[in-house]
């Protein structure tokens, strides 16, 4: 299979139709190998536009949402990042190589594992992989310039925002399926503003905080 091709493909049919615009991460995409972070037995549909499993219940996301979220948060080379679900490591290496540190939490032991090793492989120095639950938040390292979320919440736990440092931007999947729609909360001052992106379905983080809900 010819990768570099499949690579321009995936960018320009599937990133650039999604409104990914953004140069940097346009570039990043054909920069880090995605195929190097897809099982070995999915190589050949590392460029698809679809889920691709992991294994454990898990999944990659597809590349035009993972190229989208990273674009919503606005990196900075300064920036401080908590990505929430690790899965392959591929968000963590896309998001390392716009940010200054990101600390990425994985609740599935061996996929933890698999993830910290291929990092190290790739020699992605700047990150910080860890082992257990953020699906109601993970503020050992905070404040967060950005926090970026892989899977979805019904609703947003408030240790999420309140992680954010001053300006930081916080990229959250909330809903209930088959409709959810991808936010941008920001901090400002003491408060916070939250923006509806772009609409999307996908699968909820383990121990997802549940909502209140009326039973008739």
């Amino acid at each position: 299979m010819d990768f570099e091709q499949a690579r321009i493909n995936m960018v320009e049919q599937q990133i650039r139709t999604w409104e990914v615009l953004d140069p940097a991460v346009l570039d990043l995409l054909t920069k880090v190998r995605r195929e190097d972070y897809v099982p070995d037995h999915f190589r050949n549909l590392a460029f698809t536009d679809m889920d691709i499993p992991l294994g454990f219940g898990e999944s990659m996301l597809a590349p035009k949402l993972e190229a989208r979220l990273i674009q919503e948060a606005a990196l900075q080379p300064t920036d401080r990042v908590l990505e929430v679900g690790t899965g392959s490591g591929y968000m963590a290496a896309l998001i390392a190589s716009l940010a200054k540190q990101v600390c990425t939490v994985e609740i599935v032991p061996e996929l933890h594992m698999q993830a910290k090793r291929k990092l190290g492989e790739k020699g992605v120095t700047n990150v910080v992989a860890e082992l257990g639950d953020a699906a109601s938040g993970w503020e050992l390292h905070a404040p967060y310039d950005a926090i970026i979320i892989t899977g979805s919440l019904p609703k947003l736990p408030a240790s999420f925002e309140r992680s954010l440092a001053p300006g930081g931007r916080l990229i959250a999947i909330l809903g209930d399926p088959p409709i959810m729609t991808v936010y941008r909360i920001r901090r400002i001052g003491d408060g916070y503003s939250r923006e509806g992106l772009f609409e999307t379905s996908v699968k909820a983080l383990r121990n997802a905080p549940q909502p209140e809900r009326f039973v008739f």
